[in-house]
């Protein structure tokens, strides 16, 4: 899952689609859901109770799945993709897919993502 935390999205389905980017709250990746400010919002029916004396009605986001938003692009002012590549150092980063640009990594640094380019013995010559 690309989505994270504290990322700018747009949600493309459902009731609450709409061109303008709302921030990821939490990201669910085992669930592949994301809570998203102000979308997918619920009434939970609260009874009185001694902590809450009147009771009533809470209103609450819940998450929604990850394929209904996108990833916007700040610099692009639109929704795009993400992609996965290893940088020259070998650290796994997510980057743009229309402007090739990268948008932070990923994980640490693994030497054996680096790829060395081997010499032939037809290059040699």
């Amino acid at each position: 899952m690309l989505i994270r935390k504290d990322d700018l999205v747009v949600v493309i389905t459902g009731d609450d689609q709409s061109p303008e980017p709302r921030k990821v709250i939490r990201a669910f990746p085992s669930r592949d859901k994301v809570l998203v400010e102000g979308v997918n919002r619920v009434y939970k029916h609260l009874k009185p109770s001694q902590r809450n004396q009147q009771g009533g009605r809470l209103s609450k986001e819940m998450p929604i799945a990850v394929s209904n938003v996108m990833f916007y692009n700040q610099t692009l002012k639109r929704p795009v993709r993400l992609g996965v590549r290893v940088d020259a150092s070998g650290r796994k980063e997510r980057y743009c897919k229309v402007s090739k640009q990268s948008m932070g990594p990923i994980g640490k640094a693994k030497p054996s993502r680096v790829t060395v380019k081997s010499t032939t013995s037809s290059e040699k010559s």
